[in-house]
């Protein structure tokens, strides 16, 4: 195994601890109950209880007829499932011929298959036209009782589960028409930078938003729902315009603006606003100038670094933990060997691309903080610690189409 090491470089917060801060800082959003189109991928917030029994009533659950005692029966009427139900009881040797799903009348003692009935020999229908089927019905066969498969009130899934497409199938099945599930929180994204445009050709000094285009997708994917994305201009003046009201997201994304150059300004404005800032700067490569504050209405601020990778590897360390925490979504953990050489730091944890394999994650390459090529082709990021000398790593799963 190759092992490249850096040159050392200035002491900050420590990768593993600016990102339990963010994930420890957040409080989780109240409860909010959603019609259960909106409540997909969310938790929920109460325990899922059965609202109705199911099936609510007896219910036949094959094509056929439903008895009452030993055959031959007499066919006295038909019903199909959301038709009328049968008035009456069946009397030993009536017969309802009846669809899957339909309510069995009071008194049947099975269901008989069509493919098991048979006709009388001698004709189908006896004297006044009267259809007869005999047949071997097994008493209790075939007929799914009230609450056999939910009882009514039952609890079927705890507090903090995922709704998934089925759960919501089931949410439907037992009566509900909402769920009380944590919301996404609102994150509001600001791309600085006049050297930035966002769409065609980039003039010479010029280069095309990166950063943008991806944050929609990693803000879902981590629980957020992005409100809005506005373009301002460098200077103090429009980004505190920015964030000095207060806005109506719990988060604020910084593209841009968070290192200490001298068109990046979102420290100087956050401490004329009077924010308290949690993070600032951590010891991690690609995205060592990353900022965790909160101003003095509740709004958290993020700022990522203006190169794309550089930026990817801030967002998942405090903002995707962050919006995770809010939307009381699990923080995914995995383990894997690393085959294949990593250039690691003295100081400072390495996030590098990498996809999975039989013989553990591979590294991709190309990962210098202004490319996404290697992300762009990884399944994961690894995480490098300093000084590493070949143990498992880390693996920070990366969004996937959706």
């Amino acid at each position: 195994m190759t092992v490249l090491r850096d040159e050392p470089v200035l002491e900050a917060l420590s990768w593993a601890a600016a990102r339990d801060l963010a994930a420890g800082c957040a409080r989780p959003l109240d409860p909010v109950p959603v019609p259960l189109a909106d409540a997909a991928g969310r938790r929920l917030a109460d325990p899922l209880r059965a609202l109705v029994p199911v099936p609510g009533v007896d219910v036949a659950a094959m094509d056929g007829y439903a008895v009452c005692g030993p055959p031959p029966w007499r066919v006295v009427a038909h019903v199909l499932a959301g038709g009328a139900p049968y008035a009456g009881a069946l009397s030993l040797g009536e017969a309802v011929e009846i669809a899957t799903g339909a309510p069995v009348p009071a008194g049947t003692s099975a269901v008989l298959p069509y493919e098991q009935s048979v006709r009388p020999s001698g004709g189908a229908r006896g004297s006044g036209g009267a259809l007869w089927v005999g047949g071997d019905a097994e008493d209790g066969r075939h007929v799914r009782r009230r609450g056999e498969d939910v009882a009514e009130g039952a609890v079927v899934l705890g507090a903090g589960a995922l709704v998934s497409p089925v759960v919501l199938g089931l949410a439907a099945a037992l009566g509900h028409d909402t769920l009380r599930v944590r919301p996404r929180p609102r994150v509001r994204v600001l791309v600085t930078g006049d050297e930035v445009v966002g769409h065609g050709l980039p003039a010479p000094g010029r280069v095309r938003d990166a950063i943008g285009p991806f944050l929609p997708g990693l803000v879902a994917w981590a629980g957020g729902r992005l409100t809005e994305s506005v373009r301002l201009p460098d200077g103090p003046g429009p980004l505190r315009d920015a964030l000095a009201p207060a806005v109506p997201a719990e988060v604020v994304v910084g593209c841009g603006a968070s290192s200490k150059g001298p068109a990046d300004h979102l420290r100087g404005v956050l401490a004329d606003l009077g924010a308290e800032v949690l993070v600032d700067g951590v010891a991690v490569r690609p995205g060592h100038p990353q900022l965790l504050a909160r101003t003095p209405h509740g709004t958290w601020v993020v700022g990522l670094p203006g190169n794309p990778f550089a930026a990817l590897a801030a967002a998942v360390t405090l903002l995707a933990p962050m919006l995770r925490a809010m939307s009381g979504l699990e923080e995914r953990t995995e383990v894997s060997a690393l085959a294949g050489t990593v250039r690691t730091h003295p100081r400072d944890t390495r996030l590098v691309p990498v996809r999975r394999s039989g013989r553990g994650a591979v590294p991709i390459g190309h990962d210098r903080p202004g490319s996404l090529w290697g992300a762009a082709m990884a399944d994961a990021l690894a995480v490098v610690p300093a000084g590493w000398s070949g143990e498992p790593v880390e693996l920070i799963e990366l969004p996937e189409g959706g």
